[in-house]
């Protein structure tokens, strides 16, 4: 493993990868996904003392800088790659390009930040388990669903026990939300993550890392809306 936990920028003391572990890895990305919400909700708490402009700005930025702006990344790839407009294999070129265009500028503008300023008072625990919600899809996506022939997961083995334990997880929190705190905040990022991934799924033929991660900023985004909304 490198030097960070993986998919997080919070340094890693005990460095031990081996690629037969991949797809366990896959499994335990939504108990990455508890840290990143916990780490958010903290920051959703430390805004109630800012001005709402900087309590907004903190708020969307948190889960993205936590996570190295990985995610932000695959939003923006395939942004540009969809919006281009182009036949397939072009929309897979411009995928691979690591220019930035105008359309992942412009996708980038419509960001969280707009949800959170318009916040009040947000309830902390259904925020917590938003990430959670978002990575176990990520995780069952990335697990079940046919890999582009260029994506890192390509070679291998889909199904088995990751996918059952990422299942149970995202029914837990989904649940748990719903029952305990009366907010379909996770389930709503989990709707929103696999219309995401659906639609880039079908006009990039495949799964790949750019596109779980542009179907897990959408359904961060599509979470917060409906905590802040819906209440």
């Amino acid at each position: 493993m490198s030097d960070w936990i993986y998919g997080l920028t919070i340094p890693c003391p005990k460095k031990i990868w081996r690629e037969s572990a991949r797809r366990k890895m896959l499994a335990c990305l939504p108990l990455i996904g508890l840290i990143v919400g916990g780490i958010w909700t903290l920051c959703v708490w430390l805004g109630s003392f800012l001005p709402q402009p900087l309590a907004a700005l903190l708020c969307a930025a948190a889960p993205w800088l936590v996570t190295g702006f990985m995610h932000l990344d695959g939003y923006m790839d395939v942004c540009d790659a969809v919006l281009s407009r182009r036949d397939l294999a072009m929309r897979q070129q411009i995928l691979k390009d690591s220019h930035c265009g105008a359309f992942a500028v412009i996708c980038l503008v419509l960001c969280q930040w707009a949800v959170f300023l318009s916040a009040e008072a947000l309830p902390l625990w259904p925020l917590t388990l938003i990430p959670a919600a978002s990575r176990a899809c990520a995780a069952l996506a990335v697990l079940t669903l046919r890999p582009m022939s260029t994506s890192q997961y390509s070679a291998m083995a889909r199904g088995g026990a990751p996918v059952v334990f990422a299942a149970i997880v995202l029914a837990a929190v989904c649940g748990l939300s719903v029952l305990l705190w009366d907010s379909f905040a996770p389930l709503a990022a989990a709707v929103c993550y696999w219309l995401a991934a659906w639609y880039a799924f079908r006009q990039l033929d495949g799964m790949s890392g750019d596109v779980s991660g542009f179907a897990l900023t959408i359904a961060e985004l599509g979470g917060a809306a409906v905590l802040v909304l819906w209440r």
